[in-house]
């Protein structure tokens, strides 16, 4: 890394607390509060137990993250990793770009979830370009918050961490409560659930799970980064399953599986509804505010920080147009336009199928390239990793299956977007190396 970017990768030094409120901030944010009516639609009555399998199957994925990020332990993250397996080349470029796009995407999938809760205050139609457009005054506000500086968006994530995992506690446990501390669904119909839509409400979920790796963008501040990168990985990803299950389990309680479909984009405030009454509701939809917006305002950092490096290693072109200060508030600018445009444009639904299979893909990438060329480097366990990936596959090949049969625009989008990725990253590589040769 040139010397010129690495001031702006340098934060406070960030304590084993302070890097699992990071990563369990950035996952409720979207996890529990946009997809449980998603997953709940596709796995039916067995839906908590969807969120529970995505964990088991989030825990063999992070092996390969802890294992790099202890031998690896940087600011680049991801990024970095695929360097360390792949090299500089095309293959690093475009599966980092991969994740940088699952994480803008779920930027714009909590922004809207924020729109969806926002709106369920006041007794009006709910229109999309409200949703969308409270969702895009969100993201400029993150952006606000994030050009403060690193201190600050530190201090929010930590503090909101607490308050996120504290409030859904509470009420999950009153939902438990009000209905009976029954663990099942009011409507039980297991019957209507097959094994491939079972299979792709655990692909949402795992989407659920991803914000683990957000830390592993900060590796080189994490204080003792060999022990605890692992350890804030594994408490975390642990913290955020005993919460969905429990808000799971209480959303099931309070509403039949009919009732969290329709109401799938706001789905625990429905589910306050009976739990608690009004006062109920607008505890849950300040709350549910609350979780998302800290959960953008963290996820901005971390994704213009990932696009920066890039930058920096000069796998993806950067151009000023004319904008003061470094090149992480740049990036900052294009995460923001383009989260601000798929709020704009796509629902929920369509932002979560991309977010998965984008995430799906990266993930697999990095298990392979662990395996191939890194295995005895970092001293890894190859069955876990091959564990690791065949789940990936058969999770990934289930959902593109449902998909295929609703929803083929989101397919056909991820298809034409992968190869517009790799397409282009492949001419920039060749002419970046091109003038290279020609300069040399």
């Amino acid at each position: 890394m040139s010397k010129e970017h690495s001031s702006q990768y340098k934060a406070s030094s960030i304590t084993l607390s302070g890097a699992v409120a990071m990563g369990a901030g950035v996952m409720i944010g979207a996890g529990v509060l946009a997809l449980t009516g998603q997953i709940a639609e596709l796995a039916g009555e067995w839906f908590p137990f969807a969120f529970l399998v995505a964990a088991i199957i989030s825990g063999f994925s992070a092996y390969s993250y802890v294992k790099l990020s202890n031998a690896f332990p940087s600011a680049g993250g991801i990024a970095m990793f695929l360097e360390k397996a792949y090299g500089k080349g095309t293959m690093t470029a475009a599966c980092a770009l991969l994740m940088y796009f699952s994480m803008v995407i779920n930027e714009s999938l909590v922004a809207r979830t924020f729109g969806t809760y926002s709106l369920q205050l006041f007794d009006i139609e709910k229109k999309e370009w409200m949703i969308a457009g409270i969702g895009i005054g969100l993201l400029a506000i993150a952006f606000l918050v994030n050009v403060l500086g690193n201190r600050t968006i530190q201090a929010v994530s930590y503090f909101m961490a607490f308050i996120k995992v504290g409030g859904l506690v509470l009420l999950s446990i009153g939902g438990l409560w009000a209905s009976g501390v029954s663990f099942e669904s009011k409507s039980i119909a297991p019957g209507d659930t097959s094994v491939t839509g079972f299979l792709g409400a655990v692909a949402l979920g795992i989407l659920a799970y991803k914000g683990f790796t957000t830390i592993t963008n900060s590796g080189s501040e994490i204080r003792s980064p060999s022990k605890n990168i692992g350890r804030a990985i594994i408490i975390s990803l642990i913290v955020c399953a005993a919460i969905y299950l429990l808000v799971a389990f209480a959303v099931g309680g309070n509403l039949s599986i009919s009732e969290i479909v329709n109401a799938r984009d706001y789905a625990l405030a429905e589910a306050a509804r009976p739990a608690f009454g009004k006062l109920g509701l607008w505890v849950t939809v300040i709350f549910a505010m609350v979780a998302t917006s800290s959960g953008v305002i963290a996820s901005v950092f971390a994704v213009s920080r990932m696009l920066a490096m890039l930058t920096d290693m000069k796998l993806v072109p950067h151009r000023h147009f004319g904008m003061p200060g470094s090149i992480q508030k740049h990036t900052m600018v294009y995460t923001i336009v383009l989260a601000m445009t798929l709020t704009a444009f796509f629902d929920l639904s369509r932002i979560a199928a991309l977010g998965a299979i984008f995430y799906l893909l990266m993930d697999i990438a990095i298990h392979w390239g662990l395996l191939r060329h890194l295995k005895e480097k970092v001293k890894a366990n190859a069955v876990i990793v091959v564990s690791a990936i065949a789940l990936d596959v058969v999770v990934l090949i289930a959902f593109i299956a449902i998909k295929l049969r609703s929803d083929q625009l989101v397919i056909w989008a991820a298809a034409a977007s992968l190869c517009l990725i790799v397409g282009f990253e492949y001419l920039f590589l060749r002419r970046t190396m091109s003038n290279q040769g020609a300069s040399g």
